[in-house]
């Protein structure tokens, strides 16, 4: 149902007429995330560029029991961002101004729509670092990343987006402004509320600033890319870096299907084999080099075909590039592509990458399958068309013995991509009654309403 007259004029004096689109061709590019294939139409779109703005708009939708939506760039890829039927999508991409760069105390105060890209070159232009590096990050906003806990390639040395957040600025449902965390390294003073907003997919509050912890930049790195005609081998080279006391600040692997994309999307000079590993590791120059030669034998050791390593900068970047453009090559092999994220112990790795290729099997589907092999992570994606039918609850039966086992193996059914729409009916099961009573009772403490992102997480 249509919003009325009255409810748009009221939103258009929080923020002027310029930033609420109710047109329907305007309203289309917020009724999907990066999932594609969910979609809802928003019942108007909001841009917010204060937090007094925030703080006035949810006022508005309480009052007349409007769900709110919030929204950055909309890459997300669990439908975290959908909007629910009937609500109002408050867009924060328009608050995306980097406050401050503090080197005495290695941190930046940013608001929430800043993308990663941007929070990344202003620490390199003042010699620091900030690590979180999600696939998305050119266009990914930091309050998404701080909603999903995001992660990224450099996960396995570095963590992930919690790893790096020191304090949050919180607009909560009923409109009181919470400021959470400071700069201070060490801060043990009642419950760490800033952990409980971190990963909360904007169901507890809208977050609107982020103080960020940034660190020294590594003083050198080197990359490294081996292939195999088994993954087992692939996955074992991985258990033997860890093993030998080596923790890389990049371990990727990519399948023989997501091979064959990414060579002939990106052109970068990949071999036809059954697994690729990327290896990049970072320190001093020194333990680099040792490092380096440490991780080529160890590949060889476990049958590699090829150790190819990086002369220079350059090289580097083309090799990472088979990595990082793995989703967009497979994205253009069928009419819908279905990224999933599931992840289990390394120890298990080898066994959850052959049993996705049985479930593949099993169900007559094509499955390309990438990942952070060094943590766990794995992606495998499903390239189908969501205009087939048979196909798609083909699709829909196959994520559930994937999850089903990632669970049985003591994993879990998200690394990193979160729960949002696409798994909450899975969240039950890996959760417990326990962790679900407790989250059920948090949101309706916070959100007595239920007007922050209704439908996600849980039914």
């Amino acid at each position: 149902m249509p919003y009325s007259p009255e409810f748009i004029a009221d939103l258009q004096k929080v923020v002027s007429p310029g930033n609420v689109l109710t047109g329907k061709e305007d309203l289309i590019p917020y009724s999907f995330d990066g999932t594609a294939a969910l979609r809802e139409m928003p019942g108007a779109v909001v841009f917010a560029t204060t937090t007094r703005q925030v703080v006035d708009v949810l006022a508005l939708a309480a009052r007349t029991r409007t769900p709110v939506v919030t929204r950055g760039s909309g890459t997300g890829l669990s439908g975290g961002s959908l909007p629910s039927p009937g609500a109002l999508v408050l867009c924060l991409a328009k608050m995306n101004r980097i406050l401050e760069v503090d080197r005495a105390n290695l941190t930046m105060l940013v608001e929430t729509g800043a993308t990663t890209q941007a929070i990344a070159e202003a620490a390199g232009a003042v010699g620091l670092f900030y690590p979180p590096d999600p696939g998305s990050m050119k266009i990914s906003t930091i309050g998404g990343n701080v909603a999903e806990n995001s992660g990224g390639l450099r996960g396995l040395k570095y963590g992930v987006t919690r790893n790096y957040v020191m304090g949050l600025e919180v607009v909560l449902p009923d409109g009181e402004v919470l400021w959470t965390g400071n700069k201070c390294v060490k801060d043990v003073a009642g419950y760490s509320l800033r952990d409980l907003f971190i990963g909360s997919e904007g169901t507890l509050g809208i977050i609107t600033r982020v103080l960020l912890k940034l660190i020294p930049p590594p003083a050198c790195k080197r990359t490294l890319v081996a292939t195999y005609s088994r993954m087992d081998e692939a996955a074992q080279t991985v258990s033997d870096i860890i093993a030998a006391k080596i923790i890389p600040c990049t371990l990727e692997f990519l399948d023989r299907t997501t091979i064959r994309c990414v060579e002939d999307f990106a052109k970068v000079g990949l071999p036809d084999c059954e697994a690729l590993l990327l290896m990049e590791t970072d320190g001093h120059p020194a333990q680099v080099a040792e490092e380096v030669s440490r991780m080529e034998q160890i590949a060889r050791q476990n049958g590699a075909l090829e150790v190819r390593v990086a002369q220079d900068d350059a090289e580097a970047n083309r090799l990472a590039s088979a990595r990082r453009s793995a989703f967009s090559a497979l994205a253009r092999v069928a009419p819908t592509t279905i990224l999933e994220d599931a992840t289990v112990p390394r120890s298990e790795l080898a066994h959850m990458i052959r049993f996705v290729n049985s479930v593949a099997s099993k169900y007559q589907l094509r499955i390309g399958t990438f990942g952070h092999m060094g943590d766990g992570n794995l992606h495998p994606t499903f390239l189908t068309d969501e205009q087939n039918a048979g196909e798609m609850h083909r699709v829909e039966q196959a994520f559930v013995e994937i999850f089903e086992e990632a669970i049985r193996l003591g994993g879990t059914i998200t690394g990193e991509h979160g729960i949002g729409v696409a798994k909450k009916s899975f969240l039950p099961k890996f959760a417990g009654d326990a962790q679900m009573r407790v989250m059920r009772e948090l949101r309706r403490v916070l959100d007595p309403q239920g007007l922050l992102n209704p439908g996600k997480m849980f039914e």
